[in-house]
Protein backbone atom coordinates (compact mmCIF):
# COMPACT_ATOMS: atom_id res chain seq x y z
CA UNK A 1 0.00 0.00 0.00
CA UNK A 2 1.45 3.46 -1.02
CA UNK A 3 1.43 6.11 1.86
CA UNK A 4 -1.06 7.77 -0.10
CA UNK A 5 -3.45 4.60 -0.10
CA UNK A 6 -2.72 4.62 3.26
CA UNK A 7 -3.63 7.92 4.39
CA UNK A 8 -6.83 7.48 2.49
CA UNK A 9 -7.42 4.23 4.03
CA UNK A 10 -6.99 5.87 7.83
CA UNK A 11 -9.21 9.27 6.63
CA UNK A 12 -12.70 8.80 8.22
CA UNK A 13 -14.52 11.55 7.49
CA UNK A 14 -13.91 14.86 5.54
CA UNK A 15 -15.34 17.84 4.27
CA UNK A 16 -13.93 20.02 1.23
CA UNK A 17 -14.22 23.77 0.51
CA UNK A 18 -17.58 24.30 2.39
CA UNK A 19 -19.58 27.46 1.54
CA UNK A 20 -22.81 28.19 3.28
CA UNK A 21 -25.35 31.47 2.80
CA UNK A 22 -28.18 31.48 5.64
CA UNK A 23 -30.52 34.69 5.03
CA UNK A 24 -28.73 36.25 1.95
CA UNK A 25 -25.19 36.03 3.98
CA UNK A 26 -22.17 33.98 3.58
CA UNK A 27 -21.34 31.86 6.74
CA UNK A 28 -18.60 29.76 5.70
CA UNK A 29 -16.03 30.28 3.41
CA UNK A 30 -14.38 27.51 1.61
CA UNK A 31 -14.24 25.34 5.03
CA UNK A 32 -12.05 21.85 4.52
CA UNK A 33 -11.40 19.54 7.11
CA UNK A 34 -10.38 15.39 7.37
CA UNK A 35 -10.26 13.20 10.36
CA UNK A 36 -8.77 9.94 10.60
CA UNK A 37 -10.18 6.98 12.50
CA UNK A 38 -9.96 7.60 16.47
CA UNK A 39 -8.75 10.84 16.52
CA UNK A 40 -9.84 13.73 18.40
CA UNK A 41 -10.40 17.20 16.45
CA UNK A 42 -10.93 19.92 18.11
CA UNK A 43 -12.51 23.48 16.58
CA UNK A 44 -12.08 26.75 18.43
CA UNK A 45 -12.89 30.26 17.10
CA UNK A 46 -14.42 33.30 19.05
CA UNK A 47 -17.73 33.49 19.12
CA UNK A 48 -19.70 34.13 15.34
CA UNK A 49 -16.72 32.41 13.68
CA UNK A 50 -19.40 30.17 12.31
CA UNK A 51 -18.50 26.61 14.59
CA UNK A 52 -22.25 25.76 15.02
CA UNK A 53 -22.80 26.23 11.34
CA UNK A 54 -19.80 24.05 10.35
CA UNK A 55 -21.72 21.12 12.21
CA UNK A 56 -25.01 21.68 11.29
CA UNK A 57 -23.54 21.01 7.54
CA UNK A 58 -21.67 18.03 8.81
CA UNK A 59 -24.13 16.45 10.54
CA UNK A 60 -26.87 16.88 7.45
CA UNK A 61 -29.10 19.10 9.22
CA UNK A 62 -28.70 21.89 6.72
CA UNK A 63 -27.28 21.61 2.94
CA UNK A 64 -24.05 23.39 1.81
CA UNK A 65 -24.41 26.23 -1.17
CA UNK A 66 -21.28 24.29 -2.23
CA UNK A 67 -18.52 22.21 -1.47
CA UNK A 68 -19.02 18.00 -0.33
CA UNK A 69 -18.83 15.93 2.60
CA UNK A 70 -17.33 13.09 2.55
CA UNK A 71 -17.52 9.73 4.92
CA UNK A 72 -15.64 6.20 4.32
CA UNK A 73 -14.83 7.22 0.94
CA UNK A 74 -18.64 7.95 -0.20
CA UNK A 75 -19.46 11.85 -0.82
CA UNK A 76 -22.53 12.12 1.70
CA UNK A 77 -23.38 16.09 0.87
CA UNK A 78 -27.14 15.02 -0.12
CA UNK A 79 -27.77 13.17 2.92
CA UNK A 80 -30.44 14.20 6.00
CA UNK A 81 -29.49 14.00 9.37
CA UNK A 82 -31.26 10.59 9.24
CA UNK A 83 -29.65 8.67 6.95
CA UNK A 84 -26.62 9.99 8.68
CA UNK A 85 -27.10 9.06 11.72
CA UNK A 86 -27.71 5.17 10.11
CA UNK A 87 -24.93 4.98 8.94
CA UNK A 88 -22.63 5.52 12.34
CA UNK A 89 -22.69 9.47 12.13
CA UNK A 90 -23.64 10.95 16.30
CA UNK A 91 -24.33 14.58 16.99
CA UNK A 92 -24.50 16.01 20.26
CA UNK A 93 -25.54 19.19 21.34
CA UNK A 94 -24.56 22.21 23.15
CA UNK A 95 -27.95 22.06 25.09
CA UNK A 96 -28.69 19.00 26.31
CA UNK A 97 -32.69 18.80 25.30
CA UNK A 98 -33.82 15.53 26.61
CA UNK A 99 -37.75 14.63 26.39
CA UNK A 100 -38.96 16.18 29.30
CA UNK A 101 -42.58 13.99 29.38
CA UNK A 102 -40.42 10.42 29.62
CA UNK A 103 -38.81 8.25 31.72
CA UNK A 104 -35.18 7.24 31.71
CA UNK A 105 -36.32 3.94 30.83
CA UNK A 106 -38.73 5.23 28.07
CA UNK A 107 -36.06 7.42 26.67
CA UNK A 108 -33.85 4.81 26.00
CA UNK A 109 -36.54 2.59 24.66
CA UNK A 110 -37.74 5.53 22.29
CA UNK A 111 -33.74 5.24 21.21
CA UNK A 112 -33.80 1.59 20.83
CA UNK A 113 -36.93 1.83 18.54
CA UNK A 114 -36.09 4.42 17.13
CA UNK A 115 -34.94 2.59 13.80
CA UNK A 116 -34.28 -0.69 12.23
CA UNK A 117 -33.02 -2.51 13.76
CA UNK A 118 -34.46 -2.67 16.69
CA UNK A 119 -31.84 -2.59 19.82
CA UNK A 120 -32.29 -4.83 23.13
CA UNK A 121 -32.37 -2.96 27.06
CA UNK A 122 -28.92 -4.80 27.25
CA UNK A 123 -27.73 -2.21 23.96
CA UNK A 124 -29.36 0.24 26.51
CA UNK A 125 -27.18 -0.80 29.75
CA UNK A 126 -23.98 -1.14 27.63
CA UNK A 127 -24.50 2.55 26.11
CA UNK A 128 -25.05 3.87 30.08
CA UNK A 129 -22.00 1.61 31.25
CA UNK A 130 -19.93 3.22 28.58
CA UNK A 131 -20.65 7.02 30.21
CA UNK A 132 -21.35 5.90 33.78
CA UNK A 133 -24.90 6.99 34.04
CA UNK A 134 -26.14 5.29 36.95
CA UNK A 135 -30.00 6.88 37.26
CA UNK A 136 -32.59 4.65 38.07
CA UNK A 137 -35.40 3.94 34.95
CA UNK A 138 -38.08 5.37 36.11
CA UNK A 139 -36.97 8.62 36.98
CA UNK A 140 -38.34 11.39 35.00
CA UNK A 141 -35.81 12.81 32.85
CA UNK A 142 -37.07 16.36 33.47
CA UNK A 143 -35.38 15.91 37.03
CA UNK A 144 -31.60 14.98 35.40
CA UNK A 145 -28.88 17.95 36.19
CA UNK A 146 -26.75 18.98 32.71
CA UNK A 147 -24.38 15.83 33.58
CA UNK A 148 -26.65 13.27 33.71
CA UNK A 149 -28.45 14.71 30.40
CA UNK A 150 -25.56 14.91 28.39
CA UNK A 151 -24.68 11.01 29.66
CA UNK A 152 -28.45 10.02 29.33
CA UNK A 153 -27.97 11.62 25.21
CA UNK A 154 -25.10 10.07 24.78
CA UNK A 155 -25.77 6.74 26.02
CA UNK A 156 -28.25 6.69 23.89
CA UNK A 157 -25.93 7.44 20.90
CA UNK A 158 -23.59 4.80 22.09
CA UNK A 159 -25.65 1.73 21.74
CA UNK A 160 -25.97 2.15 17.75
CA UNK A 161 -21.71 1.70 17.83
CA UNK A 162 -20.77 5.11 15.97
CA UNK A 163 -17.94 5.59 14.30
CA UNK A 164 -18.13 9.44 14.26
CA UNK A 165 -19.13 11.56 16.51
CA UNK A 166 -20.06 15.42 16.29
CA UNK A 167 -19.51 17.10 19.64
CA UNK A 168 -20.62 20.56 20.64
CA UNK A 169 -19.51 22.02 23.14
CA UNK A 170 -19.99 18.87 25.98
CA UNK A 171 -18.51 20.54 29.08
CA UNK A 172 -20.96 23.47 28.89
CA UNK A 173 -22.72 24.20 31.92
CA UNK A 174 -20.50 21.60 33.84
CA UNK A 175 -18.38 22.40 36.75
CA UNK A 176 -14.61 22.03 36.83
CA UNK A 177 -14.78 18.14 38.18
CA UNK A 178 -17.95 17.47 35.53
CA UNK A 179 -15.54 18.15 33.39
CA UNK A 180 -12.97 15.85 34.06
CA UNK A 181 -15.88 13.44 33.54
CA UNK A 182 -16.33 14.56 29.91
CA UNK A 183 -12.33 13.93 29.63
CA UNK A 184 -12.15 10.93 30.68
CA UNK A 185 -15.24 10.20 28.29
CA UNK A 186 -13.81 11.62 25.07
CA UNK A 187 -10.37 9.26 26.13
CA UNK A 188 -12.41 6.18 26.17
CA UNK A 189 -14.14 6.90 23.32
CA UNK A 190 -11.31 7.66 20.83
CA UNK A 191 -8.18 6.10 22.32
CA UNK A 192 -10.07 2.75 23.59
CA UNK A 193 -13.10 2.70 21.13
CA UNK A 194 -11.62 4.06 18.07
CA UNK A 195 -14.65 6.07 17.80
CA UNK A 196 -13.39 9.36 15.66
CA UNK A 197 -14.80 13.10 17.44
CA UNK A 198 -15.00 16.25 16.16
CA UNK A 199 -15.57 18.94 18.72
CA UNK A 200 -16.52 22.00 18.81
CA UNK A 201 -15.27 23.48 22.78
CA UNK A 202 -14.58 26.89 24.46
CA UNK A 203 -12.44 25.47 27.05
CA UNK A 204 -9.14 25.68 26.06
CA UNK A 205 -8.13 23.14 28.80
CA UNK A 206 -9.98 20.42 28.15
CA UNK A 207 -8.93 20.41 24.39
CA UNK A 208 -5.29 20.62 24.97
CA UNK A 209 -5.53 17.22 26.97
CA UNK A 210 -7.84 15.49 24.20
CA UNK A 211 -7.00 16.68 20.64
CA UNK A 212 -5.01 15.78 18.54
CA UNK A 213 -4.89 18.69 16.39
CA UNK A 214 -7.05 21.90 16.03
CA UNK A 215 -8.80 23.88 14.36
CA UNK A 216 -9.24 27.60 14.47
CA UNK A 217 -12.17 29.63 12.69
CA UNK A 218 -12.79 32.88 12.29
CA UNK A 219 -15.80 34.82 10.83
CA UNK A 220 -16.66 31.68 8.64
CA UNK A 221 -12.83 31.09 7.12
CA UNK A 222 -9.75 28.57 9.00
CA UNK A 223 -7.16 31.08 10.12
CA UNK A 224 -4.93 27.89 11.51
CA UNK A 225 -4.63 24.29 12.33
CA UNK A 226 -2.25 22.31 14.08
CA UNK A 227 -1.38 21.61 17.62
CA UNK A 228 -2.97 23.44 20.60
CA UNK A 229 0.63 25.19 20.99
CA UNK A 230 0.92 26.17 17.89
CA UNK A 231 -2.35 27.60 17.59
CA UNK A 232 -2.33 29.49 20.45
CA UNK A 233 1.14 31.00 18.93
CA UNK A 234 -0.29 32.13 16.02
CA UNK A 235 -0.64 35.86 15.89
CA UNK A 236 -3.66 35.13 13.42
CA UNK A 237 -4.90 33.52 16.27
CA UNK A 238 -4.29 35.84 18.74
CA UNK A 239 -6.04 38.99 16.18
CA UNK A 240 -9.21 37.09 16.25
CA UNK A 241 -9.65 36.98 19.95
CA UNK A 242 -8.55 40.32 20.64
CA UNK A 243 -10.57 41.57 18.19
CA UNK A 244 -13.41 39.83 19.28
CA UNK A 245 -12.69 41.22 23.01
CA UNK A 246 -12.10 44.37 21.82
CA UNK A 247 -15.70 44.64 19.73
CA UNK A 248 -17.91 43.64 22.38
CA UNK A 249 -16.35 46.17 24.92
CA UNK A 250 -17.12 48.81 22.20
CA UNK A 251 -20.73 47.36 21.72
CA UNK A 252 -21.15 47.41 25.52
Amino acid sequence: MTPQQNATAQRLFACEDIHLDLGGREILHGISLEVNRGEVLGIIGPNGAGKTSLFEVLSGRIQPKSGRVVYEGRDITRLPLHARARLGIGRTFQTPVVPDELTVGETFKAARQAFLPYLTRFDAEYGAELVHFKVAPDVPTVKLETLNRRKLLLACLLMRRPKLLLMDEPAAGLINSEVDEIDYLIRLLSKEMNITVVIVEHRIELLETIADRVMVMDAGETISQGSMAEVLNDPKVHAAYFENVVEGALDE
